[in-house]
């Protein structure tokens, strides 16, 4: 019989495979690898804000909140200066040096209001942020993760021809009065939310990787883009239940063997080609 904690982290791992093997390939179509690695660094500033807010109010439960909220108005600001003219490498430098500041000066008052605190549940959430834990999933953490990412699902899936145009010909979506602006903002949201939803189940050190190289994979794979989204999620989805069934097996954490076997996959066809 499967332990009732393998089958939360099985049917954890499906939705994330979902969310991030759609996500994938628009990231690389449109060019955000860069966003990824500043929206992720914000869900680690949000978080450490929020455990800070948490401790003072004695409701450690609103951190993911806090988390998604920063995340979000990072990445619309970033898509408003990039809205403005500048390169999207230029805005997501000028706004992830804010982050990265701000995160550490965030760790100083978070280790004050600590200090005087019981803080060992809180010393565990902050490595969770880093590594993930998919295996000590709650039932109220599933039920969250799969209604919320079901609705970016839905989303994502009703706006996706108008981000794969957005992404190879933003000129030609303007001069058939498309919104440029609109569809980039939600775009940058929609990476920004699917990231806060499952950066404590994952670990924002995977999230990095699991985000971007599915879809390079994909298109190192194939020039048709149904089967380059075919194969990211495929990819996705069979590399996280692989992984899932080897650290059950193995007492190793699963986000590693997840980026170790894509790393893997993405260097052998590097080198191939």
């Amino acid at each position: 019989m499967i332990p009732e904690y393998l089958l939360r982290a099985l049917l954890a791992s499906i939705m994330i495979s979902v969310l991030l093997g759609m996500l994938s390939p628009l990231i690389n179509m449109k060019g955000l690898a860069f966003l990824t690695h500043a929206t992720f660094h914000s869900l680690l500033f949000g978080a450490v804000l929020g455990m800070i807010l948490g401790l003072l109010i004695g409701n450690l439960g609103i951190i993911i909140w806090v988390a998604l909220v920063v995340t979000i108005f990072v990445v619309i600001t970033i898509a408003e200066i990039e809205n403005r003219g500048f390169t999207s490498d230029t805005a997501i430098g000028i706004v992830s040096s804010f982050v990265a500041g701000a995160t550490v000066l965030g760790f100083g008052i978070l280790y004050k209001v600590m200090a005087s605190r019981p803080y060992f549940a809180l010393s565990e959430s902050i490595v969770s942020y880093l590594t993930g834990e998919v295996f000590l999933i709650t039932i109220s953490d599933l039920e969250m993760l799969i209604f919320g990412g079901f609705l970016l699902f839905l989303l994502m899936l009703f706006l996706y021809r108008n981000f794969l145009y957005v992404s190879f010909d933003p000129e030609g979506v303007e001069s058939y009065g498309g919104n440029v602006r609109a569809y980039l903002m939600i775009l940058y949201v929609i990476v920004g939310a699917i990231g806060a939803l499952i950066v404590k189940t994952v670990g924002l050190i995977t999230l990095q990787v699991v985000a971007v190289l599915p879809g390079a994979i994909a298109m190192m794979l194939s020039d048709d883009l149904r089967k380059i989204v075919g194969i990211s999620l495929f990819l996705t989805l069979s590399i996280e239940i692989l992984s899932i069934f080897l650290a059950y097996a193995t007492n190793i954490p699963p986000s590693g063997i997840t980026t170790i076997l894509l790393g893997v996959i993405y260097g052998a066809l590097t080198f191939k080609k």
